[in-house]
């Protein structure tokens, strides 16, 4: 059997029932850059009436799924799988978070090797025999008075993780400066022209003045001023000036 993208993680949805979840997963995998999917015993057969129309654009995903019998047979090709579930199973097996978890799946895979997530029913979750086919368990910290979560939203949380474990998290814009910051010269211009203006104004009481102007030029500094930050607050002071005064 060939998957999509071999060294990213496979996703199984084990008897899943409503078309809505299967294609919101979709939608979570194609988010997070897995397209990967294997259904076991899909409610209904397969493909479901209607699983398109909440994949958004990563119907991708559903054009390469694949239907497997059992779980034994969806798992027969990885070499380490993660089961997930909101229980305590009794199962001698060790317990990661999604960031711990993802992190052991994409250490797994860049040596080469397959890795699974398992995702179990929307009303039942796992069953414990299936639970004991995987190598570690993934649970979610949510609040224990609503610990349920939907079926895509838990892949939603994995697949984050995967790409963040994966080195690949990379936000798609950044909020850089699109202007340099502003030259000692036109800071201390600025300064020059508004304390020139709030002298005018006879803002400074003649006591406290030169402290008054070194906490203001002190609150320009915190700002850490553009040069169009500069310029805004230059053509700011002239517009007041040019204000007629009040009658």
């Amino acid at each position: 059997m060939t998957d999509s993208s071999p060294n990213r993680p496979v996703i199984i949805l084990v008897e899943p029932q409503l078309a809505e979840n299967i294609g919101m997963t979709a939608r979570a995998m194609g988010n997070f850059g897995l397209d990967a999917l294997r259904i076991v015993n899909p409610k209904g057969g397969w493909p479901m009436k209607g699983v398109r129309e909440t994949a958004s654009s990563a119907t991708h995903v559903l054009d390469g799924t694949t239907v497997f019998p059992t779980v034994p047979e969806a798992l027969a090709d990885l070499h380490y799988v993660l089961a997930t579930t909101a229980r305590e199973r009794g199962q001698m097996k060790r317990v990661f978070g999604p960031d711990e978890g993802m992190a052991k799946a994409a250490g797994r895979l860049s040596a080469g090797e397959k890795v699974g997530i398992l995702f179990g029913r929307e009303r039942v979750g796992l069953s414990n025999d299936e639970v004991s086919l995987a190598d570690a368990i993934v649970t979610f910290p949510v609040d224990p008075d609503h610990a349920s979560l939907n079926l895509a939203q838990s892949v939603l949380l994995m697949g984050y993780e995967w790409r963040r474990a994966a080195g690949r998290a990379v936000l798609p814009f950044a909020g850089a400066m699109r202007s340099g910051p502003a030259p000692r010269e036109a800071l201390i211009s600025l300064f020059e022209s508004l304390e020139s203006d709030l002298d005018a104004a006879g803002y400074y009481p003649p006591a406290k003045r030169d402290g008054m102007i070194r906490n203001m030029r002190d609150m320009f500094h915190r700002m850490a001023m553009t040069e169009q930050d500069v310029r805004t607050f230059r053509g700011a002071l002239r517009a007041l000036a040019r204000r007629p005064p009040e009658e």
